[in-house]
């Protein structure tokens, strides 16, 4: 019997021309073992309502088709459901498709679906909300809520919007909880990492492994402005863990409390508490992983 995939597009996420997108699946997609449908989203949150109803209906795969925010959508909604999560990456960032190792080229993306190469993934959850990849509440939740806002997507949007605010951001600060250890400090970065990267090859967190039952918190301490051409290129050469300004410490569970009561989660903006509770929810998720 055929497996039915149902393709979840974002028409205004990231970059790139959506209208192709139907003839890519369609030309790449295994019909001797799949059929499909495709649902547009018409209003933020809509990829969640869709594909929580996949599940349901018994829909044996959804695909996000989008940025870190699509995915975010559709992959916290089949949670806990046998339902697997594949992605088609075309946002700005795509950060856990590159975890996967998903290619970025669409018809690849969409051969690797055609594999069915799947793994029971952990995710996260702070307080009530869930996330996949990567949560954050220092300078990446600043840039994720302007970001959401801004008038322009890609890789260079967020290049601009990082030098400008890096200029005047002001440390938050966290006390942190962790395997019974206290730390209270100013930080740069506050980062949950169950996932390697935000996007583009920013890698947070190079040692994570989102099958290993743990997960990472991130800690990037103030530097100068004279520092952080180094600061950023460790990011990019996955040696971020090694810089003198950073600490990683591995976990199940976690409280932190916040000065500033803003975050990100899989790059989306979200208020919240001053306390957070973290954890990790092993093999929580059936998601399809690339090609290498």
């Amino acid at each position: 019997m055929k497996q039915k995939i149902r393709f979840i597009i974002n028409p205004i996420s990231g970059v790139g021309k959506k209208g192709d997108l139907p003839d890519i699946i369609e030309s790449n997609l295994d019909h001797s073992k799949f059929v499909y449908d495709i649902a547009i989203t018409e209003y933020r949150k809509h990829a969640k309502e869709i594909a929580y109803e996949a599940s349901l209906e018994g829909i044996d795969i959804v695909c996000a088709v989008g940025g870190d925010g699509s995915v975010h959508e559709v992959g916290t909604a089949l949670i806990g459901t046998q339902t697997k999560l594949a992605i088609l990456p075309c946002g700005s960032g795509n950060g856990l498709a590159r975890h996967l190792g998903i290619s970025m080229d669409l018809g690849e993306a969409v051969k690797c679906i055609n594999k069915d190469n799947f793994l029971r993934m952990d995710t996260v959850i702070v307080n009530d909300k869930p996330f996949l990849g990567i949560g954050g509440y220092g300078f990446d939740a600043v840039i994720a809520r302007k970001f959401d806002k801004y008038h322009k997507r890609g890789f260079w949007s967020y290049v601009k919007l990082v030098t400008k605010e890096f200029m005047h951001y002001n440390p938050v600060n966290v006390s942190v909880d962790v395997n019974g250890e206290v730390k209270s400090m100013p930080v740069v970065l506050c980062t949950v990492a169950n996932a390697s990267e935000f996007g583009n090859g920013f890698v947070v967190s190079p040692t994570s492994d989102i099958t290993d039952g743990k997960i990472e918190l991130c800690i990037l301490k103030p530097f100068s402005f004279w520092h952080a051409p180094g600061v950023v290129y460790r990011f990019f050469k996955r040696t971020s863990h090694k810089s003198r300004f950073a600490e990683v410490i591995s976990f199940e569970k976690a409280r932190i409390s916040l000065s500033e009561r803003i975050a990100h989660y899989d790059g989306e903006p979200f208020d919240v508490r001053e306390e957070l509770n973290v954890q990790v929810i092993p093999s929580s998720l059936n998601i399809i992983r690339g090609n290498n």
